[in-house]
């Protein structure tokens, strides 16, 4: 037997026992030692997802490290014991996207924790796609199972910075001060901007952000325009990141960007949202390229894992909360009711 935390529907996940699942000849059980919570769950939680129901209960989480428990007696590469952690989009493997490797864009693509059952259990099933298709990456000597739980959020923040690459001495500017909105700016500042402002409407969140890098421009969001065109002498920003679910902030994007500038809509919309009204003469006149970035392929989850490793990122200083499985509704309040920076659900 094991333990989990499933989901029946909209605020019900029962922490409830299960039995330890077995695996076919090409899979992979892993067992987990830690779990990240994300927006994607807390949404999910709140809001209902297709599939999941009282008949139909999913183990969500997808932010996972562990420990290789055992092997499918067809799979070649990996052992028992292996310290992995694991990029949860699975593409179809045919389609164009996926022939490029950009599983995250496969138009049939599927996830742990999302569509398939994921980390937030004692043991969870790496299916074949997944181990063929390269999903598992052997950590890194050193890099610990909290650090490797943040390579999935890292590697979405990295599939951003290729999509919209900020330059040598940009001025950057990231609207949202959650886990993404820290680590872009993290790794914004290692590419080369001159100086990243950091956004967000709760002077908490910003406080908590210098503790962690304090070469940021910390601002809050009232008159976040007239802040911006005042620190760059009203010329504006060369790449802005609205890394938040905010209409607002992406409206803002294309008012405070410079000529030739840079964005990024890196935050989705949830489908209540008012549809976003954007000037697009702004982004005509002043030549802006806007761009969007969704998810993160395999090849940027296993750069992420070099970045943790080097000591590019400190990991460690984003890890504010470890609830074991057995807390797992403390744990979901803390992450939802943005008590530090990430929390991780542990299996010691």
């Amino acid at each position: 037997m094991m333990i989990a935390a499933q989901m029946y529907g909209i605020n019900d996940v029962r922490v409830t026992e299960l039995p330890k699942p077995s695996i076919a000849e090409g899979e992979l059980l892993l067992r987990v030692k830690r779990a990240g919570i994300c927006g994607t769950d807390l949404r999910m939680i709140a809001n209902g997802f297709a599939g999941i129901g009282p008949s139909s209960p999913r183990t969500l989480g997808h932010e996972i490290a562990g420990v290789v428990a055992e092997v499918g007696s067809a799979v070649a590469g990996y052992a028992a014991g292996d310290r992995v952690a694991v990029a949860p989009n699975i593409g179809c493997g045919i389609c164009d996207e996926c022939v490029k490797g950009d599983y995250h864009l496969c138009p049939d693509y599927r996830a742990l924790g999302v569509q398939l059952d994921g980390g937030f259990a004692e043991y969870v099933v790496i299916p074949e796609a997944a181990v063929r298709f390269g999903n598992v990456a052997k950590l890194p000597d050193g890099v610990t199972f909290d650090q490797a739980a943040l390579a999935e959020p890292l590697a979405c923040v990295y599939n951003g910075l290729q999509v919209c690459p900020v330059r040598l001495g940009d001025d950057v500017l990231i609207v949202g001060a959650g886990t993404i909105g820290i680590l872009y700016a993290q790794l914004a500042r290692r590419a080369g901007a001159g100086r990243v402002f950091l956004a967000n409407r709760s002077p908490g969140r910003l406080e908590l952000a210098k503790t962690i890098d304090g070469s940021l421009v910390t601002l809050e969001a009232e008159g976040l325009r007239e802040r911006i065109l005042e620190r760059t002498g009203g010329r504006g920003v060369d790449v802005c990141v609205t890394a938040n679910p905010s209409p607002e902030a992406q409206r803002l994007a294309v008012e405070v960007t410079a000529t030739n500038g840079r964005i990024n809509f890196f935050g989705g919309l949830p489908k209540s949202a008012t549809p976003t009204l954007i000037d697009t003469n702004r982004i005509h006149y002043k030549q802006i390229m806007a761009t969007g970035s969704t998810k993160a392929n395999n090849h940027h989850f296993r750069k992420t894992l070099q970045f943790i490793a080097s000591g590019l990122i400190d990991a460690d200083k984003l890890v504010s909360n470890r609830f074991p499985i057995s807390e797992f509704g403390q744990a979901v309040a803390a992450a939802s009711g943005s008590v530090g920076i990430k929390t991780l659900v542990t299996f010691d």
